[in-house]
């Protein structure tokens, strides 16, 4: 059960309500994690930005923006954020299957996207740091170095995430992701 509960739009404190309206606006509803996130507008405020420089300067296709998600979700175990991405990753054009090969690590459909995968993997476990061999098997891959820096934008919002979740223990108002 959540610590704290879940704001409307109405019931939001003022400077929480604009990102509120807009995240609604583009989920069709206000989903727990962010009128949770509207107690604090610094919380919600702060996701929003990422969220909209991610959006306004990011090089990632979708499907790739939900692997990362799902690959962070995974390794801190956060079961509500694995369950979204899941959601995005399949609006995104992936299926099913890919989306838990992608979560337990498995994932070879796409080699490029695996080394890439694989570096996110060992970032998100790490705190950041991950082996030269692995760094050298994105770059051999095709990852530039604009890409393989901007990853570390995506790692950090979905930790972000991921840890609010287990902080204020968010009830999943979504469908549960395979597996979990």
């Amino acid at each position: 059960m959540a610590r704290i509960p879940v704001h409307s739009v109405d019931s939001a404190p003022e400077p929480s309500r604009d990102a509120l309206k807009a995240l609604q606006a583009k989920f069709g509803k206000v989903l727990n994690i962010h009128g949770e996130m509207a107690h604090s507008p610094v919380v919600l405020n702060a996701y929003a930005a990422l969220q909209q420089v991610i959006a306004e300067h990011g090089t990632f296709d979708a499907a790739t923006r939900e692997a990362i998600a799902l690959v962070v979700g995974n390794v801190d175990r956060c079961s509500y954020c694995q369950s979204a991405h899941t959601l995005g990753a399949k609006a995104a054009g992936l299926a099913t299957e890919q989306t838990v090969a992608i979560r337990d690590g498995s994932y070879q459909d796409d080699p490029r996207l695996a080394a890439l995968l694989a570096l996110v993997r060992e970032s998100a476990g790490a705190v950041g740091s991950v082996e030269d061999s692995t760094w050298q098997a994105a770059v051999d891959a095709g990852w530039s170095d604009t890409e393989l820096t901007e990853v570390s934008v995506h790692i950090a919002l979905n930790l972000f995430t991921n840890h609010f979740n287990h902080l204020v223990e968010t009830d999943l108002d979504i469908p549960a992701a395979p597996g979990l």
